[in-house]
């Protein structure tokens, strides 16, 4: 219930605010398993995917957004976790192996699954190589992928960070990726990187971001 209320009241203030345009909505399936795979501008992309799809979408946050302190870390917690935010410890030693795991239990339980082949936010706005994560849970699940864009939503929130600003927003979404044909085979990890890099073939096609074959991380570090 508490869901339905947030998504009711945000959504409406969302559309009637930025007043989003949203394409190939349809394209995703109205119910089963699914992952939703795309870019990463900023931080309130995954408020934009959750309040404008239909079905629930649930997508992996750091646990500090849960652990907060007080009555605003609670109302955070309430928040997030309402919006559909799993919470996992992603700079421990296996967080990349919990998130991977939530992602397949989220699936297998026949649901949307958001997620940002990337890893993190893009540090300029450019597409950076996604991360095999994403190949690896849809070849053990079984579920297609609809790619993404975000387009926009980082004049909402420059940065990541701050209050947002009114400004045009498109959501795009893609033909669902099937890839059954290589069932039995997420231990490949040619298969994995080829599996990897159509996706984001397909992202970068409808977010018209330029393509940069470097982890996000590392140009971050740069």
């Amino acid at each position: 219930m508490s869901r339905i209320v947030l998504k009711a009241i945000l959504g409406l203030v969302m559309r009637v605010l930025f007043r989003p345009k949203v394409e190939g909505i349809e394209r995703i399936p109205a119910a089963g398993p699914v992952i939703l795979a795309g870019n990463h501008v900023t931080f309130i992309d995954s408020m934009f995917l959750t309040l404008l799809v239909k079905r629930p979408v649930f997508f992996i946050g750091k646990d500090e957004y849960v652990t907060g302190k007080g009555l605003k870390g609670r109302l955070m917690a309430w928040f997030f976790t309402t919006a559909g935010m799993i919470p996992v410890d992603r700079d421990g030693g296996h967080g990349g192996v919990a998130a991977l795991m939530t992602g397949r239990r989220v699936l297998e339980e026949g649901h949307a699954f958001g997620i940002y082949p990337e890893g993190t936010r893009s540090p300029d706005g450019r597409l950076y190589r996604g991360r095999t994560g994403i190949a690896r849970l849809a070849l053990m699940t079984g579920a297609p992928v609809v790619p993404f864009a975000m387009i926009g939503t980082d004049k909402v929130q420059p940065g990541g960070k701050g209050r947002p600003h009114l400004a045009p927003v498109t959501v795009r979404f893609g033909e669902p990726l099937d890839f059954s044909r290589y069932e039995g085979m997420d231990r490949d990890r040619y298969v994995l990187r080829a599996v990897t890099d159509e996706v984001m073939s397909d992202v970068m096609e409808l977010s018209g971001q330029e393509y940069v074959d470097v982890y996000a991380t590392k140009a971050r570090a740069a």
